[in-house]
């Protein structure tokens, strides 16, 4: 029994140690083999197409102010409510007078005192020196009249609505908040960032198109109101301001809108969606070229969307260029292609 078991034992280690020489072969082999992979591939043509450039933005009120005394005080009355509507000049806040009472009565006194002084200066009691030092105390304390009548009735500087109010009557300002916001709501405004390529052509006044989710089918009209002097470096992107008529004020700050511009026409490369990969993790894209049987990744930039048709922008890639449409999500830069029809 013993015998029989050392002769088996010895018939599966040969087995094992042939089997094993056989997959080293066989993967020697597999490594040794050079990958095909079937694709079907498009040549790129260029069309003629009229080009609108659509950016996202956020409404935002042309003109903000959050408005404050300029030194903590206790808050008198608060003459509006959220919601109002103010002119400009209109007076808002009234702060606690007691400093400008006491302004007014010292400036009283200075100007009986002043009186005195030019009398004195007439019959050469006095030097000019005094008289001037006089005198440039009473208009040091105008101004500071001036300063507090300014800071204990607080005026709208434009009109438009009060957006917050952040105290009641009777509480004292500490400066931590704005007594009041008021915003303009016509017109508003807004920022979109178009690509550097496009800056010889934005031009300020330009007609712009504005939609929102919120009235669909309805379009608000809307010019470029400033174009920026510089081009982001990290963006390669130009921040254009945009003016938006709201004469209605249906449009309110901080809602979502789309603003469209029309470029004119353009003769631009087109592809199939489809064929456009996305780098993992990334934001960059990518499509394969057919490089005389050989797949050549290229870096590419999407313009605008035509249906299932994306415009094509990349450097060394051209009308006439073959790209692969199918069997793309396979392929490595270099691997050998198989054209099927």
């Amino acid at each position: 029994m013993k015998r029989i078991n050392v002769s088996l034992l010895a018939t599966l280690a040969g087995v094992m140690m042939f089997a094993a020489c056989s997959g080293e072969k066989k993967s020697e082999t597999a490594a040794g083999e050079e990958t095909v992979e079937n694709v079907r591939v498009m040549k790129l043509q260029s069309k003629t197409l009229n080009r609108t450039l659509e950016y996202s933005a956020n409404a935002l009120a042309q003109e903000e102010i959050n408005l404050v005394p300029v030194s903590p005080g206790r808050i008198e009355k608060i003459m509006v409510e959220v919601g109002s509507r103010v002119r400009a000049g209109q007076e808002l806040v009234k702060m606690d007078a007691t400093s400008l009472m006491q302004a007014k009565i010292q400036i009283a006194t200075l100007e009986q005192d002043f009186q005195r002084y030019e009398v004195l200066k007439e019959t050469g009691a006095i030097s000019q020196q005094a008289y001037d030092q006089a005198l440039a105390q009473l208009n040091i304390q105008k101004t500071n009249l001036k300063y507090l009548e300014q800071n204990t009735t607080i005026k709208a500087p434009f009109t438009g609505v009060v957006s917050a109010k952040n105290y009641e009557n009777g509480e004292m300002y500490s400066g931590a908040l704005p007594i009041i916001t008021v915003l303009q709501l016509n017109p508003l405004k807004a920022y979109i960032h178009i690509p550097e390529s496009y800056y010889p052509q934005v031009q300020k006044g330009m007609k712009v198109e504005v939609t929102s989710d919120t009235y669909p089918g309805e379009t608000f009209s809307a010019s470029v109101y400033n174009v920026a002097p510089t081009v982001n470096p990290s963006t390669r992107t130009f921040e254009v301001e945009l003016r938006i008529s709201n004469s209605g004020e249906r449009l309110k700050p901080g809602m979502f809108i789309r603003a469209k511009l029309a470029m004119g026409e353009a003769t631009a490369i087109m592809a199939p969606y489809q064929a456009v990969l996305k780098l993992q993790g990334s934001v960059e894209r990518y499509m394969f070229v057919n490089n005389k049987g050989v797949a050549k990744r290229v870096r590419v930039s999407l313009g605008q969307r035509f249906d299932d048709q994306i415009e094509i922008i990349a450097d060394g890639i051209g009308e006439g260029d073959e790209i692969v449409i199918s069997g793309q999500a396979r392929l490595k830069d270099g691997a050998k292609l198989n054209v099927v029809k």
